[in-house]
């Protein structure tokens, strides 16, 4: 019969230093949470309520904002924004795979050129070139259109998703590709059914992120829409009234706005925390 393995004992300070760092952990959690929650709970409150200098936590609770916020036509922006965030995103990944694929597992001449190249076009603030892309869009009588937004949302996006996807097929291991070159695959066969499976959690966590850009855009939306096509967060905008109080409507639009993409990470969590991993370790 083995003896027992003896029971380690941590020392009282390593301890303490631990429960010191789960403390602050917490506490920097709850900061970042708490303003969140905050807009939750003032959604269900009264204008005279929210509005009060004091902070009142017991206070008579309705949907009444939140109703408000839909005969404003909230569901037209939503729909708009889901338009133009889901087609952007599409977009985005039907031509930042490929890319991404020639400049890591097939890498191309000078591939790093393109790949600053890449980049340099997120260094010009977009307010530097508004002026150019409202006469264009107004020449083609493409102002306030739903799919032009979602074309400039293409082209914001598509730098940052090249450069995350390209760091996802470097970490595919070449002896697998190599293989499957051997056994007569071709190129969309080599990366639909060999490779894409591999770095799926890579991709969906680009995806989502260039969903959340896409969403949260504010200046493009604001200046190159009007009713048509506007979007949610101009639509937000629209509540902040000097004239009277907005805060408890406004956090009820504000709450609903998030919702879309909080379910969105929620559903894809398991993927993108493996995919935000991939290409840190070697």
């Amino acid at each position: 019969m083995s003896a027992p393995r003896p029971v380690r004992k941590v020392p009282v300070r390593k301890r303490a230093v631990g429960a010191a760092i789960t403390l602050v952990t917490w506490v920097i959690v709850l900061g970042f949470f708490f303003p969140v929650a905050w807009m939750v709970f003032t959604a269900f409150k009264s204008e005279s309520a929210a509005a009060t200098s004091t902070p009142t936590f017991f206070t008579e609770l309705s949907l009444d904002r939140f109703q408000a916020v839909l005969d404003r036509g909230f569901a037209a922006y939503l729909t708009n924004s889901l338009t133009a965030s889901v087609m952007s995103t599409v977009i985005v990944l039907l031509l930042a795979i490929p890319a991404a694929y020639g400049l890591s597992v097939r890498p191309l001449i000078k591939s790093t050129d393109a790949l600053f190249f890449f980049i340099s076009t997120r260094f010009m603030p977009v307010a530097a070139a508004i002026i150019p892309i409202y006469l264009v869009l107004q020449g083609l009588g493409a102002l306030d259109n739903i799919s032009a937004l979602s074309i400039l949302y293409v082209g914001m996006n598509l730098p940052l998703a090249v450069w995350m996807m390209r760091s996802f097929f470097a970490e595919v291991p070449l002896e697998i590709i190599e293989a499957a070159q051997i056994d007569g695959a071709r190129f969309w066969t080599e990366l639909v059914r060999v490779v894409l499976p591999i770095v799926a959690p890579g991709i969906a966590a680009a995806a989502l992120i260039c969903f959340i850009f896409a969403w949260n855009e504010y200046f493009l939306a604001n200046l190159l829409t009007s009713t048509v096509a506007r979007t949610t967060p101009p639509f937000l905008g629209s509540f902040v009234d000097g004239r009277g109080q907005f805060l408890a409507v406004l956090s009820a639009a504000a709450t609903l706005a998030v919702l879309p993409v909080v379910i969105a990470g929620w559903l894809a969590q398991k993927r993108l925390v493996r995919g935000l991993a991939m290409g840190a370790i070697k």
